[in-house]
This record gives structure tokens, C-alpha cells and sequence, in this order.
């Protein structure tokens, strides 16, 4: 048995919870085209006969405003850090940018494994693929360069291939068949969070957290409460809606999702709070599940 943890970094919207998605083969980070959407360090894992890698998603590197902004940076930090070998994912397609400059000056600090990922190559023609390679390779002696695309899964094996090479443990941290470290409750709060993502206007989404309330088992269904906190009343109209149509297409969706994830019918409530500045509070910080980067 071969194994390891690999981080997974980069800076925001780059694609690293698509592509650990991809390679995992099924969803345990939520996604999004808005920036930022990872705020918790989610592990999925990849198991093959004599192989499991951990792949361990992080927020992307960014420039913080609030405390919950310098949390989610020090989870990034955490995972060069930390992990056996890292990856750098970068958006092929848009080049390079200063973020990734400074995600990279990070990993230079640190002497492990690094690969580099250049993902959404899908975008480019052959010529483009080999300009982005050649823009990247002087930057940093990285120990392999990768070219994929996570939303097409093209090249994410020969990714796995060369993963192979570079892991130094000899354990299996989690049974053959996980796919998480996650917990139930969690992967529902997030699925929420992702229609919001995807539903609302993009200033929306960063001010609000999610959080499964109650969970109640009936013989046939499940009865699901949960919470939508925002740091403003205005928001709360926002997701609620005209006469509750927002809310509403926020539930149909994230139902149908929870439904197919527990395998049975159910019946799920939200509901809106709003507690002012929570993203820079400790006590609320600590509630919500950010309490293990706090400064």
C-alpha cells in the first residue's frame, strides 16, 4: 500500500474542488464560477488496489477583508505546510496573475513534492497548452507539470500516474470505500450553500454560512432543518425573495441534491438569521465550524 495527503491549492476560482471531484468520482466540495467558495479544508480520497491518495481542498489564497478571510488563508497555509506533496493548480486558460505569484512564493518556503496543474486546458489549442507550460517552468523547479482538465476529466489519470510516484506512506488512513472524511450533516449544509452560490448576485454569497439545524429519520423519508445565516437584514430579503421565491428555488434544488445523496425522500426547511458581523466574530466564528485556524 501506497499513500499520502496531498494538498490541494491555488488562488481562488482556479478549479481545485472540480478537480478533486473529478478524480474522487463523486461530489464532496461544492463549486461555483464566484471566487472563494471552499471555506472548510475537505478531504476526498482516491482508492485503487495499493493506492490511496487523500486530496486535501483548501480556500483559495486571497487578500482577506474580514477575520473569517485570514482563517480560510491560514487553512491554505496549513496545507503546504502540512501535507506530503502539494498541488498548484492554476486556470491555464486566463495565465498567469499576481495571485498566483503570491500563492507560489508560499510554496517555495516549504520543501516538499510540488506538481504543477494546469487546468481548463480544454480552452486551448495545443500551441496555447505549450506557451502556458513554457510561462510556468521558469518560475520554479517544480517536480512535474501536468496539463488537465477537471471538467472534461482529461488527463486527470496520467495526473494520478504521476501522483503515484510521489507518495511516502505505507498506511490506509480510510476504508477502501470513503470518499469524504465529511460528515452527512456537513455535505447538506454545503449543498445550501452552493444553490445560494449559484442563485443569488455575487456580493450575496460570501456574507452567508450554512449550518444543519435538525436532522429527523422517518422509516421512508428524512425531516431536514437548515439554518442560512447572514450578517444583514438586507440579505435576508435578498434570499428569501418576493413573496418567498428565492427561498423556494433554493430548496427545490438543494432537496432534490440531499435526496440523491441520502438515497430517500425529503422534507427540508430553511430558514434565514441574520447575525450582524458574524464573520468577525470569535463566538460565531467558533459556532460555525472556523474555530481551528483562529488567531
Amino acid at each position: 500500500m501506497r499513500s499520502g495527503f496531498i494538498g490541494v491549492v491555488g488562488r481562488p476560482n482556479v478549479g481545485k474542488s472540480t478537480l478533486i471531484n473529478t478524480i474522487v468520482g463523486k461530489k464532496v466540495a461544492i463549486t461555483s464560477s464566484k471566487p472563494q467558495t471552499t471555506r472548510n479544508i475537505i478531504q476526498g480520497i482516491y482508492n485503487e488496489e495499493g493506492y490511496q491518495m487523500v486530496f486535501v481542498d483548501t480556500p483559495g489564497i486571497h487578500k482577506p477583508s474580514s477575520k473569517l478571510g485570514k482563517i480560510l488563508n491560514n487553512q491554505a497555509y496549513y496545507s503546504i505546510k502540512d501535507n506530503d506533496i502539494i498541488l498548484f493548480v492554476v486556470d491555464a486558460y486566463e495565465g498567469l496573475g499576481s495571485g498566483d505569484k503570491f500563492v507560489l512564493e508560499r510554496i517555495k518556503e516549504t520543501k516538499k513534492p510540488t506538481i504543477l496543474v494546469l487546468n481548463k486546458i480544454d480552452k486551448l489549442s495545443k500551441e496555447q497548452i505549450m506557451e502556458s507550460i513554457n510561462t510556468y517552468k521558469d518560475l520554479y523547479d517544480f517536480d512535474e507539470i501536468v496539463p488537465v482538465s477537471s471538467l472534461k476529466n482529461k488527463n486527470v489519470l496520467e495526473l494520478i500516474k504521476v501522483l503515484k510516484h510521489y507518495l511516502p506512506d505505507t498506511i490506509q488512513y480510510y476504508s477502501k470505500d470513503s470518499k469524504t472524511n465529511r460528515q452527512i450533516d456537513f455535505l447538506m449544509s454545503e449543498i445550501v450553500r452552493e444553490k445560494i452560490f449559484n442563485l443569488t448576485e455575487e456580493e450575496v454569497p460570501h456574507s452567508i454560512t450554512c449550518q444543519t439545524d435538525t436532522v429527523e429519520i422517518g422509516k421512508n423519508s428524512y425531516n431536514i432543518r437548515i439554518n442560512i445565516i447572514v450578517d444583514r437584514d438586507s440579505l435576508k430579503k435578498i434570499i428569501i425573495g418576493s413573496k418567498g421565491s428565492m427561498i423556494k428555488k433554493i430548496g427545490i434544488s438543494s432537496r432534490k441534491e440531499i435526496e440523491d445523496l441520502l438515497g430517500k425522500n425529503v422534507y427540508l426547511e430553511l430558514f434565514v438569521k441574520t447575525v450582524k458581523k458574524w464573520k468577525e466574530k470569535e463566538k460565531y466564528l467558533n459556532e460555525y465550524g472556523f474555530n481551528d485556524f483562529l488567531e
